[in-house]
């Protein structure tokens, strides 16, 4: 992986991009690519590139890189899985290499088809290429946003980059936090695309490329999430699954570096394991994971089970609360949005385990989302378009309050019961968002200062074109378009990248995830059984233990570090002097959340991180 970022000034050719600006932009990024950096000027454009050596690694693959003629440059981030299949096309029609680069290719492919060139390409990937014959930016993203891409427009200055720290880093771009992002923060737990939370700055969507001319954005739609259903029978669907996710996970073993596995010992990551046993000797696959002293949260005996049945290199890191807990300051430092994922800390931390190893790791992420694994589909699959009044809905949390003791236990029963009928009420779009948000739009107008409008708030929601389909394909559509872009691949992207590390996801291969996409909503969950076509593809692959085992999610045990361990923590940096003085957010009501939680009478531990994530990232980049 790499990082990249470049400046455009708009006003006149003869404007020359400062220097000394565009290297402290490609600065900020040198933890996505330690091993080389470069930038490239000519009069008002200017690209940088830092970059992580994970294919041809002679001097030939320096970025940014040009055509022959030099006339069109490109810095780029990421892998194009195809790339030597769309070098003999282009070989055939005359084009000439003089690196065994996929940057190289994505060169020649602009210079072949123009911006169709990103419907040939299968991989992870955010590029940017300027052509200086026409005087044009070419940006784009892959198609399920797993790399990042940000861009800045105002007063005739155009910059955009892999961080929001390298944008931020130009002298001209301003941190004014958006309000409107804000409290789509504090219901999503993320800023979903194409906002970010500072003014000005927008993130280019997953399956986009935009094109800039005459000081004109143009943003375009070159793919997107579809579910054209197909007459098939179950046995067909799982030769055909089999054959493009190995298909996939060969393609994304391509790489002249140490390459590992992320093994949760969930099925997804034991699945690619398992598979990629059928390819290479399993003594030769190098797997990791960690494992935790709070038995609710530990997964590492599932773990050990697949490596074991399978005679992988296994490597386990035990992480113990104090770790966690002071390394929290380090990962907030490097986080240009408030995120309040709290996994990215467990996440980081096996990041940073396993590149002591391997430079590239495989990761099970996208089975969740394209086979319906997660708890709320059971939820969804039961209730479907049912909505229950309010009214009844206060009834029912009055009386499971009084029946179910709030838990600190991962997942515990209380929150999977509390968390579902508080969605109920809603749509079915909606309601899922509910589930797994901490403030929905509703409560808002109680914890801000200055609320913005519902609708404003679920507009990334309502944006989503799902007329026509079922309540399963709403589910997967949104997990798909805003859980999994803006809260998974961010997560993932950030943790392994602070720490060098390349990640890659065979499960969010394009033609495999649209082959599912196509399925029947029955080869999904059956009979109440979740990711149903997936365990049957594993049965006498992996073990039944790994097979049957219940989800238990990848987090930290934050309800009880919440009352204990970061209690002075999450005390002083909602300080009610200080809420108040920011006006941001009402001191009493953030203060009722708190006494809750502390007294064990509710369960706040999302409301309360996401406070505490936005406060922490806010002291570090608004000071």
């Amino acid at each position: 992986m790499c990082g990249i970022c470049g400046i455009i000034n708009l006003k006149n050719e003869s404007d020359f991009v400062s220097s000394d600006v565009l290297k402290k932009m490609n600065d900020t990024l040198r933890h996505r690519g330690p091993d080389d950096s470069g930038e490239y000027i000519n009069k008002n454009a200017g690209l940088a590139h830092r970059r992580l050596s994970i294919i041809d690694l002679s001097a030939m693959g320096r970025q940014p890189m040009s055509n022959e003629d030099e006339s069109v440059w490109i810095t780029f981030n990421g892998e194009i899985y195809n790339f030597q299949d769309i070098k003999q096309i282009l070989i055939n029609k005359g084009h000439k290499f003089k690196s065994n680069t996929d940057t190289e290719v994505i060169v020649h492919s602009y210079e072949e088809w123009g911006c169709g060139c990103v419907n040939k390409f299968n991989g992870m990937f955010a590029f940017g290429i300027y052509d200086f014959k026409k005087n044009t930016l070419f940006l784009a993203r892959d198609r399920f946003g797993k790399k990042p891409l940000y861009y800045y427009l105002k007063d005739n200055i155009f910059v955009f980059a892999s961080e929001i720290k390298a944008i931020i880093a130009h002298p001209e771009v301003k941190k004014n936090i958006d309000m409107s992002s804000l409290s789509k923060y504090l219901f999503f737990e993320y800023v979903p695309e194409p906002d970010s939370i500072f003014e000005n700055i927008s993130k280019l969507p997953g399956g986009c490329y935009l094109y800039l001319s005459n000081s004109k954005i143009d943003v375009k739609k070159y793919w997107n999430v579809e579910f054209n259903s197909i007459e098939i029978t179950e046995e067909e669907a799982l030769i055909k699954t089999k054959e493009l996710l190995k298909k996939s996970i060969s393609a994304r073993l391509i790489s002249d570096v140490p390459l590992g596995v992320f093994l949760s010992g969930g099925i997804d990551s034991s699945a690619i394991v398992g598979l990629l046993a059928e390819m290479i000797p399993a003594k030769n696959i190098k797997t990791f994971s960690i494992a935790f002293d709070e038995k609710s949260f530990d997964e590492s005996e599932y773990a050990r089970l697949v490596s074991k049945h399978f005679g992988t290199d296994h490597r386990e890191e035990k992480l113990h609360p104090k770790t966690m807990i002071d390394i929290l300051p380090e990962i907030i430092d490097k986080l240009d949005e408030p995120f309040a994922d709290n996994s990215i800390i467990p996440t980081y931390l096996l990041s940073k385990f396993t590149r002591k190893h391997v430079t590239v790791a495989l990761g099970g992420d996208g089975g969740d989302e394209l086979f319906a694994g997660y708890d709320p589909f059971i939820a969804g699959w039961l209730f479907k378009e049912i909505r229950f009044p309010k009214l009844l809905i206060n009834f029912l949390n009055i009386i499971v309050s009084s029946i179910f003791p709030v838990s600190e236990k991962n997942i515990s029963l209380d929150f999977k019961i509390k968390r579902t009928i508080s969605g109920l009420c809603y749509d079915s779009m909606l309601r899922n968002q509910v589930w797994l948000g901490a403030f929905n739009p509703d409560v808002q107008s109680f914890l801000l200062t200055n609320p913005v409008s519902s609708n404003e708030i679920i507009f990334p929601i309502r944006n989503l074109n799902s007329d026509y389909l079922t309540t399963i394909q709403k589910m997967i559509l949104s997990y798909i378009k805003l859980y999994m872009q803006g809260d998974i691949l961010t997560k993932v992207d950030r943790a392994s990248m602070m720490n060098s590390l390349e990640v890659r996801a065979p499960f969010l291969d394009f033609e495999l995830a649209e082959f599912v996409n196509s399925l029947p909503d029955s080869f999904k969950i059956k009979f109440g059984t979740r990711k149903y076509l997936l365990k049957k593809l594993t049965a006498g692959v992996l073990p039944d233990a790994i097979i049957n085992r219940k989800k238990k999610g990848f987090g930290i045990p934050l309800s009880g570090w919440l009352k204990r361990e970061l209690r002075e923590l999450l005390q002083d940096t909602l300080n009610p002097v200080k809420i108040k003085n920011e006006g941001i957010f009402k001191p009493e009501y953030v203060q009722k959340l708190i006494s809750q939680h502390l007294e064990n009478k509710k369960d706040n531990r999302k409301e309360l991180w996401t406070l505490l994530s936005f406060q922490l990232w806010k002291d570090r980049f608004c000071a």
